[in-house]
C-alpha cells in the first residue's frame, strides 16, 4: 500500500474534535489499523507503563522532529500522563502542518481509570508530575527550614512557588523538562528514525 493510498483512505469514526475519550480510542484501535498512538512522556515513564502498540517520542525530542512527524500520513492520537504534555505536542505538530491529529482526554490516567489495557515493564520510574512535586516540595522545605538561620533563604521557596505558578499559567514546566533529561528518565532512549519507520508501515 502506498503513502498516497494511505492519505486518501478515510479515517472512519474519528471525531471531528481534536479530543477523544478512552472509549473512542479503544474503538479506533480495534477498528482502524491505520491509527497511531504517540506517547510523549519520557522514555522511563513509557518503559514503566504504556498503551499496547503505542510509540514513544518524548516531548523534548518531538520538538526537534515535529516536521518529520507532521508528514506522517496516519491519524495520530497523542498521549501523556494527564494531557498537558500531549497538548503541547499537539501545538507543535499542528503548527508543523500535521492533519488528523487528536488528543486522548485525560491521558494515560483516564485510560487506566477506564480499565484500558496497558503494558507494564520493570522500570519503576515515577511519573513526571510526581517527580516535580517531590523536587519542588523538597526545595521549598529546605528554603523554609534554612530561613530560620538565614532569613533570605525564604526566597528559595518563593522562587519555586513563582515557577509553579508560571508553569500553570503557561502550561509548560521547566523543572519537568530539566528532570526529563536525567539518565533515569531516558529509559532506553528514543531512535526517532526507527519510530517513524514503524509508524509509517501499512498494516
Amino acid at each position: 500500500m502506498t503513502n498516497s493510498t494511505l492519505s486518501s483512505s478515510p479515517a472512519p469514526d474519528i471525531a471531528a474534535t481534536d479530543v477523544i475519550d478512552s472509549s473512542k480510542l479503544r474503538q479506533l484501535i480495534n477498528d482502524d489499523p491505520l491509527i497511531r498512538v504517540l506517547d510523549v512522556r519520557t522514555g522511563g515513564e513509557f518503559d514503566s507503563v504504556h498503551i499496547p502498540g503505542s510509540y514513544n517520542v518524548p516531548l523534548d525530542t518531538l520538538a526537534e522532529h515535529a516536521r518529520d512527524l507532521a508528514e506522517l500520513d496516519h491519524p495520530v492520537v497523542l498521549v501523556c500522563k494527564s494531557g498537558a504534555r500531549a497538548d503541547q505536542a499537539h501545538g507543535k505538530l499542528a503548527g508543523a502542518g500535521k492533519q488528523r491529529l487528536h488528543l486522548l482526554d485525560g491521558g494515560l490516567d483516564a485510560w487506566l481509570a477506564s480499565g484500558g489495557d496497558v503494558v507494564r515493564g520493570s522500570s519503576q520510574t515515577w511519573a513526571m508530575d510526581r517527580q516535580v512535586r517531590l523536587v519542588a516540595g523538597s526545595i521549598s522545605l529546605v528554603g523554609i527550614l534554612a530561613s530560620i538561620v538565614a532569613p533570605k533563604a525564604k526566597w528559595l521557596a518563593g522562587g519555586v512557588a513563582a515557577g509553579l505558578t508560571f508553569s500553570a499559567v503557561s502550561n509548560t514546566c521547566a523543572m519537568g523538562n530539566a528532570l526529563g533529561k536525567l539518565p533515569y528518565n531516558k529509559g532506553r532512549g528514543c531512535d526517532v528514525d526507527a519510530v517513524l519507520t514503524e509508524m509509517r508501515k501499512a498494516v
